[in-house]
């Protein structure tokens, strides 16, 4: 125990963060298409009652534009703010999987050795899962202003020319998001932040360790590559299942979880709440596979030594 897990999960997080990046840049573009709708229409959604009103009635001639697929958007992306913007925000992703990641991997790591049982080897999959949510909990709070630059990184290139904000890195962004905005500010929107975490975390670790251990017990496979991708990309798939309805937008003014998906349903309707679930798996899956894969190999690497 000590530092270990936290240190194989850093390594781990940063260069699976680093590989998908331009398919979570994709997923946040996705997410953001019809947040900034006229207010009208905004309002016409929220509350049909006001449909009966002159300035509003106009906005049901000039229905919200379709939604586009991940290609179209990242082909969209390329062609106006070219290739390297697929990478905008890299730094904060860095930055968050160094501060998120590493402490939700390690502590549930911690969690994991303290609560398996020592005679069978074995740890039911409800102490999994509570590992999982603690650990994802502390683990965004921890990390939440890299979250937070990140996005704010991620969405700048759909801005007009006049409104972006340029940020030149992380650590620009978020010197200021604190100057101009408050310290507080890089802590926004950290309640949804944190439910999303625990759930990612709690979903993905747990699963991953739990179809890892079906597949040896059952002796379907060895522990080897297949197993580690195997395991990975159920658990990645089963991830973006329980995430993606609390997955976290830009603008609106939401109070929490609930009142976000409350809205979001109101105006859209219930298959909103998946707005964006074709790149979350998308990103979802191959992330969890370099994630663990890279972290057995890591694991094997460091096996003989301890700190």
């Amino acid at each position: 125990m000590g530092v270990k897990g936290f240190v194989e999960g850093g390594i781990a997080s940063v260069i699976a963060g680093c590989s998908t990046h331009p398919l979570d840049l994709i997923k946040v573009r996705m997410q953001l298409q019809g947040e900034n709708l006229p207010n009208a229409q905004q309002i016409h959604n929220l509350r049909p009652a006001f449909a009966y009103n002159s300035s509003s009635a106009a906005v049901l001639h000039h229905p919200p534009p379709p939604r586009v697929g991940p290609i179209s958007v990242g082909m969209r992306i390329v062609q106006s703010e070219g290739v390297a913007a697929l990478f905008s925000g890299v730094s904060a992703t860095v930055l968050r999987q160094t501060l998120y990641s590493t402490t939700r991997m390690g502590l549930y790591d911690v969690l994991k050795q303290k609560w398996t049982n020592k005679e069978n080897n074995t740890m039911p999959l409800t102490r999994k899962i509570a590992a999982g949510l603690i650990a994802g909990g502390i683990g965004a709070a921890v990390g939440n202003p890299a979250e937070v630059a990140m996005v704010r990184m991620q969405g700048d290139g759909r801005l007009p020319p006049a409104q972006r904000r340029n940020y030149k890195g992380v650590v620009d962004a978020i010197s200021r998001m604190s100057k101009q905005e408050g310290v507080t500010s890089l802590w926004r929107g950290s309640s949804l932040t944190v439910n999303r975490a625990m759930i990612v975390t709690a979903s993905q670790l747990a699963s991953y360790d739990q179809m890892k251990e079906a597949i040896l017990d059952n002796g379907v496979m060895s522990d080897g590559l297949g197993t580690h991708v195997t395991a990975s990309f159920a658990a990645g798939f089963v991830a973006a299942v329980a995430s993606n309805p609390v997955d976290p937008g830009n603008a609106p003014p939401y109070k929490g979880a609930i009142d976000c998906a409350l809205k979001t349903v109101r105006a859209e309707g219930l298959m909103a709440l998946y707005k964006g679930f074709i790149p979350t798996v998308s990103r979802q899956g191959p992330f969890t596979v370099v994630l663990f894969v890279t972290l057995e190999q890591v694991r094997k690497l460091l096996k003989d030594f301890q700190f």
